[in-house]
């Protein structure tokens, strides 16, 4: 109120000022003949109609900085009323009292964002949000790093990697979610995505979450499975080593009792029986053992080791039998001094089963060829290869070479794989293949 008051003051003098001088002029012009206090009184009103212009002018580009201040939110300057007199002292008060607010509000709100891009570039799941037309609004460090690329500006450039994701990230609604596979790399990716959807700047747009669930499928497939083995081997053991004991006690009484000569026939078939008995027990104890091994793998003993040498030991191992049957064998590293951080003799074991699974699956091949090696892929992570030209797995044993028991081998195990994967899984790594009539079968081991 009391700018207003003193606006108004000034205002009025200047016009009051202006009024006398008026009367003046035209007095002096029409009433005496004094020529110079005429001009004098004209040069005067002349110089306050300036300066009532001027000051007006100065107020409306003091308000009008005030304005553009807040409409580009530029703070940083300051709003001094200079030329503009004391009436103005206390709206410029005032006016830095709200050039305060709007910064305190700014740097929050500043604060704010930084803080939700910060947690948002390190949480473990991938986020996208992007338009109707697929324009990206946000890509956070997960999605990069899932989606295995860091320069995206629409969703439809994830068609080389996956047409069905494409097609899933347009159509999916808010509140939905839907598992998408895919390939990449000679590995199987399984995301779970989510989406929802918010309105900004009176645009639609579509928030997606991307998470990788393969290795936690692939952990609560095998402990599923342990669970049933440990289930089925106890009751198998209570089982039959009371049997076997039995069987083992009744041979020695009748052994004793074969000096009878008149029981002799019978005693030789109740013999044999209990014989092929304890066979079978004994045969079955040690089925038993053998897969009780699923579930007493043990911990690795980590360390760094350079894959060159556990090639050469693997092709030492091997070579006779690559030789007899007529197997060419290539092995590569890239770099030369590439190293692993993992259980050598673990991983030697794994090798091992996978270059054997191959020479058994190149009988009959006219040209046969097994290639081993070992690189980094994009990501930073250690991959070792084991590729051979043979026939392929076939479809319908793919989704099954990985359960315990599984084998179409003739006196296979079924936990060759099994093993491998589990073998795998404790170095926090992960086993795949491909596989085709064109193009063999490739198993990728991911450190």
């Amino acid at each position: 109120m009391t700018f207003v008051r003193n606006f108004r003051f000034q205002i009025i003098l200047r016009v009051l000022l202006l009024a006398l001088m008026n009367f003046l002029f035209f007095f002096f012009l029409f009433r005496t003949s004094l020529l110079a206090s005429t001009i004098v009184c004209g040069v005067v009103i002349i110089f306050q109609i300036i300066e009532l212009i001027r000051f007006s002018e100065r107020t409306a580009r003091y308000f009008s900085r005030f304005l553009e201040s807040i409409r580009y939110a530029d703070f940083s300057g300051s709003l001094s009323p200079r030329g503009l007199g004391s009436a103005f002292q206390e709206l410029n008060n005032a006016f830095s009292e709200v050039m305060k607010q709007f910064q305190q509000i700014r740097s929050e709100k500043e604060q704010n964002f930084q803080y939700l891009q910060t947690v948002v570039e390190h949480i473990g799941v991938g986020l996208i949000a992007f338009q109707e037309n697929g324009d990206i609004l946000l890509l956070n460090r997960a999605a990069k790093k899932l989606l295995n690329k860091f320069q995206l500006k629409n969703v439809v450039l994830l068609s080389d990697l996956s047409p069905g994701l494409v097609e899933t990230l347009f159509k999916l609604k808010a509140g939905d979610k839907q598992l998408v596979k895919y390939v990449e790399q000679e590995e199987l990716i399984q995301l779970m995505v989510y989406a929802t959807e918010f309105r900004m700047r009176e645009q639609p747009v579509k928030l997606v979450s991307l998470q990788n669930i393969q290795s936690e499928l692939e952990e609560k497939e095998m402990e599923a499975w342990q669970k049933l083995i440990r289930v089925l081997t106890h009751e198998i053991m209570n089982s039959i080593t009371p049997i076997a004991s039995l069987s083992n006690t009744v041979i020695e009484m009748l052994a004793e009792c074969q000096k009878d000569t008149d029981r002799t026939a019978d005693l030789a078939d109740i013999t044999q029986a209990i014989q092929t008995i304890q066979k079978r027990s004994d045969g079955l104890l040690h089925f038993v053992q053998a897969y009780r091994s699923l579930t007493r793998l043990p911990k690795p003993d980590f360390q760094i080791f350079k894959l060159s040498e556990l090639f050469i030991s693997l092709e030492q191992l091997l070579i006779d039998s690559l030789r007899k049957k007529g197997i060419h064998f290539h092995s590569q590293i890239i770099p030369d001094n590439l190293e692993l951080t993992a259980d050598p003799k673990l991983v030697e074991q794994i090798l091992i089963n996978l270059l054997n699974n191959a020479m058994e699956a190149l009988e009959g091949n006219p040209d046969p060829i097994i290639e081993l090696s070992a690189a980094m892929d994009p990501r930073g992570r250690v991959i070792i290869l084991v590729k051979d030209n043979g026939p392929g797995i076939s479809e319908e044993a793919q989704d099954k070479i990985f359960i315990p028991f599984y084998t179409t081998k003739k006196g296979g195990s079924g936990i060759g794989l099994s093993l491998a994967r589990q073998t795998v899984r404790l170095h926090k790594g992960n086993i795949s293949f491909i596989s085709g009539p064109e193009t063999g079968t490739i198993f990728k081991l991911t450190f």
